[in-house]
């Protein structure tokens, strides 16, 4: 064997690690956005959850001075029943929903200023306060996720990995134009909330 074919063959094999490196790193990376979207996909449902309770109790706690719609606190059961395995479409229209069903409750709470001073009613609107806090960093986390991933799957070289792994773009959670920017007024006692 000549210095020349040592030299080749020695250049091929370097080419050939790096190239093998940069696949597995690049495709390490994908499966890692993945599962940090899903897991982040799990804290927007817990923290929906814990948005339906807050519904339900603050529900219970005005049901003595206000009637509130039996088919919205049906709904509620319905949709916590079936948060756990709902797809990222069906969580922006859950948000959607939770949203509308917070608002029209803060409507009743809102009609009754005696509700205002009740204890366990302000406890539940400083937790509401929290959950709407926690459900939006938990959205913008997992919507950055996505979009690095996606973006991997548009740019070259990685786009030739996701294309030999079949992977296809992920979904945004999106909830809807206004909604995103405006999240249900909890503001009591002359204040308004400036989150």
């Amino acid at each position: 064997m000549d210095m020349v074919t040592i030299i080749v063959a020695l250049v091929l094999v370097i080419f050939l690690t790096i190239l093998i490196g940069f696949y597995v790193a690049t495709y390490n990376r994908f499966m890692k956005l993945r599962n940090a979207s899903i897991a982040t996909l799990g804290q927007i449902r817990v923290a929906l959850r814990k948005r339906l309770d807050l519904i339900t109790s603050l529900a219970e706690a005005v049901g003595s001075y206000a009637k509130f719609e039996k088919e919205a606190l049906e709904s509620v059961t319905k949709m916590r029943a079936s948060i756990s395995t709902a797809s990222p479409e069906d969580i922006a229209r859950a948000e959607r929903e939770t949203r509308g069903l917070l608002a029209r409750l803060l409507a009743v709470v809102e009609q009754y200023p005696e509700l205002k001073t009740v204890e366990v009613v302000r406890k539940l609107m400083d937790t509401s306060r929290d959950v709407e806090d926690e459900i939006a960093r938990h959205r913008y986390t997992y919507n950055n996720i996505i979009q690095e991933y996606n973006t991997m799957i548009d740019t070259i070289p990685s786009r030739f990995i996701a294309l030999i792994h079949g992977l296809q773009k992920l979904p945004y959670l999106e909830v809807g134009g206004e909604e995103i920017e405006r999240r249900p007024s909890l503001a009591f006692y002359g204040e308004r909330s400036e989150r």
